[in-house]
Formats: C-alpha cells, structure tokens, sequence
C-alpha cells in the first residue's frame, strides 16, 4: 500500500470514529476482507476510538493497526461491564491478529449449576460441557457473593456427593428440584425472592439497631442486581439465536441483526435502508437479503410480527423449522433491546454520514443544482496570464466540498504565442495524460470561449461521455455547460464558486513565487491581520470573495476566527 492510500484509509478510519456514539460498547477494526484485526472496550466509544489517532498514540501497535485496517464497527452494549464481557467473547470468536501481540489473556467466570442428581452450584472459569451456564461475570466478587447467597437461602450443595448442601437433611428429590428451578429462575434474572429475603433482614437488622449488618445486607442486594444484570451478554436462552433491531427517522432507516452462538453474542450486521413507513415490510426485506447469503439460526426475534410467508422462506432455507418471535418480556426481550439500540446508534451515523459537514452540504447543493448524482470530487482550472514570457495554470482538487491539497498542480507555459484559451486546453490537456480516474466534474474558469475549446479537448480523447465539464464566468457568477442553459448561480452553488476562487488564489500564489512578491495581489490580503486561514475561512463561509465584499458586519463576524474589530476592518475596506 502506497503512502497515499495509507492516508486515505487514515482519513477514512478517522471518520468512522467521528460518527460513533458516546456510549459503552465494544469496536472492531477490520481489514477490506472483512477479517478482525482487532477488538476493543470503551466507556466511550467515539472518545476512545479517536485516541488511535492522537499523535502520540499510546501503544506501539496502533500505527501498524490503523495502517492495515479498512473500517471500524462497533457494538452499543447497556454498560461498561457488558463491553468488557463482549470484548472477550468477540476476541475468542475472532482471534485477531493485534489482540494476540497483547499479554492480557484473562478469562472471566461463570456460574454453573452441574447436571448431576442433586446439581451442584459452582464458580469456575472453566465451565463443564454438561452444566448449565450463567456469565462471564466481570465483576467476580459480586458474582462468588451470589453463590453464597444462594447456597445459604436454598441449600444448593457446592460439593460431590449425593446429598444437599448445608442445613437441608432431606433427600426428597422433587424438593430439591423445586429449589434449583427457582435458583435457575434467579439467575435468569428474576431475582425478586432473592431480593426480598435480602430486603427482609436489612430491616430486621435495622430494627435492632445492627447497622453494620444491615449495610452488609443492602451490599449483598447490590451485588445481585449487578450481576444478573449482565446476562444481555450471555444467555443460556439463545443458543442459536439472531436479534433485529430497526429505528428511524422520517425515511431513513437502519437494521442491525445481533448474531448468537452457544448463549454469545458473536457479533453484529449492520442496514442501511429508506423506510417505506412500514416496520414489517422494512424488515421482510433486510431478512431476505441477510439470509439468502447464510444459513437462518433456530430463532430469530423481530421488532414487529412479520408474515407467516417469511417464516415459511426462512424454514425453507434452514431445512428445519425457524421460529419468528416478537418477545415482550423475559430474557430474550433483552437481545432484542439490545438489537434496537444498536439500530439506533447506527441510525445517527447514517444520519452524520448523509448530512455531513458544510463543505459536504454545500457539495449536495452543488449537485442538485447542476441535476448530477453527486459532486463529491471537483477539479478547476485558471490561469495567470501577465507581462513577460512566462505563464502559469493551476488546478485544484474539491472532496466533499473541501480542498484536497495533494492533489493541487501547477504547469508553467512558455510559449508566449498562445492566447489564454489554448493555454488553458494546453494545461488541462497535460492534466488529463496522467489521470486515472476522473472527476465527478471538470470546472474551467471562464465564459463560453473556454467552454468550447475545451469540449472539442475532451471529444478528441474521447472523454466527452465520461468527464462533465462546465466553465464560471466571474461577472454575473454564471455556470455555462454544452447542449444546457446557463445558470446564474445562488447560495446553492457556493461550491462551485468557492471551487473557483481557491483555484485563482492558489495560481496567483504560485506566480508570486516565481515572479516575485507583488506581480499580483489578493484585495484581502491588503487588510491588516489577515493571513491564509482567514481567507479561506472567509471564502468557505461566502463562497466566494463577491460574497465577502457585500457582506455586512454581522454577517462577517459569524465566521470563525473574525471578531468584530477584524470584520469592521474588512468591511470598510471594500465600501469605503
């Protein structure tokens, strides 16, 4: 890979990280393949995710991450501790490359209850085949309380015999049922008779006046409710099991479908869409798309029921039976929770996707006023054209309505016979011979003259069908095109006008240089305190310096960077 494109992808991967949440979840930096290079936690998504891009980062291996890495995708999760547990299981899921230079290796526990007669309840970070499993836990104390807790209320054993553990003599093998579906009821998540057994003593305790143990108490409440609520994490309930999660606003829309493994969440698929106003019909159409490429899983839970034709296609492609369910409460109503946030989460980075910035506003102006698709990558040409022999152009590159200056050039002519219209096509003609790929549109500075000659450059490379052209002539502000009406521009061609100036700016800088400060002078570089940023600020915000010269103290004072004194100073410049 080329200097160059590691900077593109650099500024593309910088971008991801602007349009993330300020949430809790997890991120995945992926390579163009789609493989994981690496996963990682935040509190914070968007602030943790742009650190990579610091100048010093913090790790050694960051360079070399961003520098092999395509996009970056993230997981919203309820908590950090969620994050932290879907972390491990994604980097076990995945095995990325950067997460193996790392030394943490920690693995996270489990509660499990065994499948022997008399099940036994057990904390291990290695959990058994046959147990029934609740976790990883990343608060492990917390979890080892729970345990505790659940041994001293129910009398669930923690030791290899036949018998029940503690104070609990009998052997009645349905008792001991009862007592384990309701501990497997608590671990689900429903932990009310755990909670109210707990809430019972602290008031006794407080009656008494046992402050102490009545503090211990409401810990201990504490402890339960932290960990049962991580089980959105993992789940023995979804074994094979995928979430959709929808959100959006007026049309635009956004489906994510969070895929299960064995109780884990092992990763997500994200949809961008335009919203017809139906919820079913929008998701009828992601789940035929999604599952004509893979193989649907047991369950799949929806936001809104869907057809009977839909789940009938999806049995179909599985070759057994694919329940379609809308849960409303229990565990699985979690995933689904979990689905939707995400849908939203990505829903507002479409939404920061599409809108853009003002360069990019101004670049969908641009377009819809020209009747193009897109103007996301614009080039213009002008010349410099004054006493002596030697003569300059200079074409300048707009992406996404700002300047991509590696892709500015100069061109000296030296051939004083020519007049500047076949300067120009002689410029624009050394342009085009070392061009891969063209523009969305070719903007010459000029009148109809320049338009003309260079369409008949263009025809005679054969470029006419694939290179849109049109010229701006600078004293009604008006864009000409071949077999098209002239347009006399408004504030939605600010791109274009902007497009003209900075490729004027930049020629007569270049002329300076090599002719020497004051052959040629830029009207606001007269005024005092007024440097290059300023000018550019000036011109993104006008569009052009015509803007700038009519534009009103009030109006100049709403560019950043311009205060009140600076704006008085502009303005009596240009009114007197």
């Amino acid at each position: 890979m080329g200097v160059h494109l590691r900077r593109i992808n650099r500024m593309a991967l910088k971008q991801d990280s602007l349009e993330m949440p300020h949430k809790p979840g997890v991120y995945l930096f992926r390579r163009s393949d789609d493989r994981v290079m690496y996963v990682g936690k935040a509190t914070d998504l968007r602030s943790r995710v742009r650190s990579y891009f610091a100048v010093n980062p913090d790790r050694e291996m960051i360079p070399l991450l961003v520098r092999d890495s395509n996009r970056i995708d993230f997981i919203v999760t309820k908590n950090p501790s969620d994050a932290l547990i879907l972390e491990r299981q994604l980097i076990r899921e995945h095995k990325p490359r950067y997460n193996s230079m790392l030394k943490d290796d920690k693995s996270y526990p489990f509660i499990a209850l065994s499948s022997d007669d008399y099940p036994r309840i057990i904390y291990t970070r290695n959990p058994p085949k046959d147990a029934k499993l609740w976790g990883p836990f990343s608060d492990a104390k917390a979890a080892k309380e729970v345990i505790k807790l659940i041994r001293r209320f129910f009398g669930i054993r923690d030791y290899r015999d036949n018998l029940p553990f503690g104070y609990v003599e009998s052997s009645d093998t349905d008792d001991y049922a009862e007592r384990v579906k309701a501990v497997e009821s608590i671990l689900d998540g429903d932990a009310l008779l755990l909670i109210e057994n707990l809430q019972h003593e602290m008031d006794e305790y407080s009656k008494s006046l046992q402050y102490e143990a009545a503090s211990r108490s409401r810990d201990l409440i504490a402890a339960v409710q932290q960990t049962l609520a991580q089980q959105v994490i993992h789940s023995r309930f979804y074994q094979e099991c995928d979430a959709v999660g929808f959100a959006n606003q007026g049309d635009l829309g956004a489906i994510v479908l969070l895929s299960t493994e064995e109780g884990m969440i092992v990763g997500q698929t994200q949809y961008p869409l335009i919203h017809r106003g139906d919820i079913t019909e929008s998701v009828c159409r992601v789940l035929s798309e999604h599952y004509s490429q893979r193989k649907p899983p047991k369950t799949i839970l929806v936001p809104s029921p869907i057809g009977e034709w839909m789940e009938e296609w999806l049995t179909e492609r599985r070759g057994a039976r694919v329940e379609v369910r809308n849960p409303q409460r229990g565990e699985l109503t979690k995933l689904r929770r979990m689905a939707d946030a995400n849908a939203e989460a990505q829903l507002m980075r479409n939404q920061l996707r599409q809108s853009g910035n003002l360069e990019q506003r101004a670049a969908i102006d641009g377009a819809r006023l020209l009747d193009m698709d897109k103007l996301d990558n614009i080039v213009c040409f002008d010349m410099a054209q004054l006493q002596g022999e030697e003569r300059v152009g200079a074409s300048i590159c707009l992406r996404n309505g700002r300047p991509d200056k590696k892709k500015y050039r100069t061109y000296v002519v030296k051939d004083a016979a020519m007049d500047d219209v076949r300067m120009m096509s002689h410029v624009v003609e050394r342009w085009l011979k070392r061009q891969e790929k063209w523009p969305d549109l070719l903007l010459i500075d000029g009148g109809v003259v320049h338009l003309n000659e260079i369409h008949k450059l263009l025809l005679n490379h054969g470029l006419i069908d694939c290179l849109p052209l049109a010229s701006l002539s600078k004293r009604e502000e008006t864009i000409h095109r071949m077999d098209s009406d002239d347009i006399v521009l408004d504030r939605h061609g600010r791109v274009l006008v902007f497009a003209r100036d900075e490729a004027h700016r930049f020629v007569n800088t270049f002329h300076r240089k090599r002719r020497g400060k004051g052959a040629l002078s830029d009207p606001l570089e007269e005024i005092e305190g007024i440097g290059a940023k300023k000018i550019q600020a000036l011109l993104r915000h006008f569009g052009g310096r015509r803007g700038i010269e009519h534009a009103s103290i009030r109006e100049l004072c709403e560019v950043p960077g311009i205060g009140k004194s600076m704006a008085e100073r502009i303005n009596q410049h240009f009114n007197g």
